[in-house]
């Protein structure tokens, strides 16, 4: 168990369109679990079914609806996931957590927490949650049919989602979130990566260049996590983007993901 923390999404400034970064609470977590891929990625110990609680960094709004894949699970513990939200912030436990949501936090006032069915749990699974304006909890798997896995969430004050790694889930990966509106459709974006900047280059024509490849970066991309970082953005230095995830973030953002720094207007070096 871990104590407290600020929030990854502190001094957040993004878009209108945007949420705000969504990942998994880096210090309120259960004592089995390994956080990676700057708070995306959690894994539990194999070794157990339990301690594997987590938590979102930031409290998500009704309708906002959680996306995580099931990256690895196993078959020799019964039960699975289990999803739910609770108006207690990460950051204000104390106490050690217990090595289960349910019925250890579910018993407490301000905690709902439900479990998926077994056969939804297989690795590749794509699944997501919220709360409804009803205060009910539902849940999707792989963009199919939806139901319904509890009622009576006080909707009145934040909440912040709570997962639990348990049973035959393994892994998981926090996909970020999604809230349709009536005019438009809002997401999370990707959490600031701390580390030291990159120079920034002295070319003052561009806002995004690539890196020459005799440097030997190779971090990955921020937003997808799966290509090459070979963007540096202008004028913070940080070498946080892939080509294609640059495009985007600069039309739809206009914002280093990283520090949030302006980007200045201009082109991407191909």
């Amino acid at each position: 168990m871990v104590r407290k923390s600020s929030c990854s999404s502190e001094g957040h400034r993004c878009s209108a369109q945007c949420l705000g970064p969504l990942v998994f609470h880096s210090q309120t977590k259960g004592e089995c679990i390994r956080l990676s891929k700057h708070g995306r990625c959690a894994q539990q110990d194999t070794n157990t079914f339990k301690n594997g609680l987590l938590f979102s960094c930031r409290s998500v709004r009704v309708q906002e609806k959680v996306r995580l894949r099931i990256d690895t699970h196993r078959l020799n513990w019964t039960g699975a996931l289990r999803v739910g939200f609770t108006t207690v912030p990460p950051s204000a436990r104390t106490a050690d957590l217990p090595c289960m949501a349910i019925p250890c936090l579910t018993k407490l006032p301000g905690h709902w927490a439900a479990p998926v069915k077994d056969s939804m749990v297989r690795t590749g699974a794509l699944l997501e949650f919220w709360v409804s304006d009803s205060g009910c909890i539902n849940v999707c798997i792989n963009d199919g049919f939806q139901w319904k896995l509890l009622s009576g969430v006080d909707i009145s004050r934040p909440l912040w989602a709570m997962i639990d790694v348990y049973g035959q889930t393994c892994g998981i990966t926090l996909l970020g979130s999604v809230k349709k509106e009536l005019f438009r459709t809002r997401k999370s974006c990707p959490a600031p990566k701390y580390r030291t900047p990159t120079a920034p280059s002295l070319d003052p024509c561009r806002d995004l260049t690539q890196t020459s490849a005799d440097k030997g970066i190779c971090e990955e991309c921020v937003v997808c996590l799966a290509k090459e970082a070979q963007i540096i953005v202008k004028p913070c230095g940080h070498q946080c983007l892939c080509s294609t995830c640059a495009i985007r973030i600069l039309e739809d953002f206009g914002t280093c993901p990283m520090c949030r720094q302006v980007i200045r207007s201009g082109e991407i070096a191909a």
